[in-house]
């Protein structure tokens, strides 16, 4: 029986039975409720995220407010503050680390404990200072915990930043202290006796030219290993005779 033939089925036979039909009842729709615009980034991953606030960034200023402003890596909670950058803005030497450390964390920038200050003497030895000519950053920007290593997604989450850094600077010579700077930058997974005392490039489809770059031991590594500042020296002077023939201005020897 079709929907039709339902409605004769049910009708009443004698008139008596027949009652005046109800008045309907309006029908009340309640209006459709607006759908709040989304923003930009609640779909988009962390990685997404940071790639979008390092393209946005136009200097070195500008890339350190959106690192400071970026909530997509968890390292952040439980850091006490924000490691960016640390030396001359317009320097011709860009020297990237690991991660801060305790003594990072709480003042804010990096290389400031006891493998920063070996690096700052390292560095002097071949007349570089973050004052006058270095710039000093790290691949990730907040201490993990127990100064553990940085995880691989943790990494991944700053890198946008990290090659942002690099972009912007333009450095005449790029730095890489130690395994995570080292494997992150090169995306290579020689180890860093392996790419240490080497002329290596990094290379971006955003840069224009290749940037010449070179691995050196962590600091941190060489306080742990005392015997092995021989190399550290080696590398001092591998970036030395570099940066001579770049025409790389630095000052006297202490």
């Amino acid at each position: 029986m079709d929907a039709a033939e339902a409605v004769y089925a049910a009708a009443p036979k004698r008139a008596s039975e027949v009652q005046a039909p109800a008045t309907p009842r309006a029908s009340i729709v309640a209006p459709a409720r607006p759908i709040a615009p989304r923003s930009r980034f609640n779909s988009a991953s962390p990685v997404d995220t940071a790639r979008e606030l390092a393209a946005a960034a136009r200097s070195v200023a500008e890339l350190r407010a959106a690192v400071e402003n970026f909530e997509g890596c968890a390292l952040k909670t439980t850091a006490r503050n924000t490691c960016f950058a640390d030396g001359a803005e317009d320097a011709p030497v860009l020297l990237i680390g690991e991660a801060p450390g305790k003594d990072e964390d709480e003042q804010g920038r990096p290389f400031v404990g006891r493998s920063g200050q070996l690096l700052d003497r390292m560095l002097a030895q071949i007349g570089l200072s973050r004052k006058e000519n270095v710039l000093i950053s790290n691949t990730i920007y907040w201490r993990p915990p127990g100064n553990r290593d940085p995880t691989q997604g943790e990494i991944v989450a700053c890198l946008p930043f990290v090659e942002r850094l690099i972009e912007l600077k333009q450095p005449r010579l790029l730095v890489l202290a130690g395994k995570a700077a080292a494997h992150t930058l090169l995306r290579r997974e020689d180890g860093v006796m392996k790419l240490r005392g080497r002329r290596l490039f990094y290379t971006r489809e955003a840069l224009s030219a290749p940037i010449n770059a070179m691995v050196m031991l962590h600091p941190a590594y060489l306080l742990r290993q005392p015997q092995q500042k021989r190399l550290a020296w080696a590398d001092l002077l591998l970036a030395e005779a570099w940066l001579d023939e770049l025409g790389v201005q630095r000052a006297a020897y202490p």
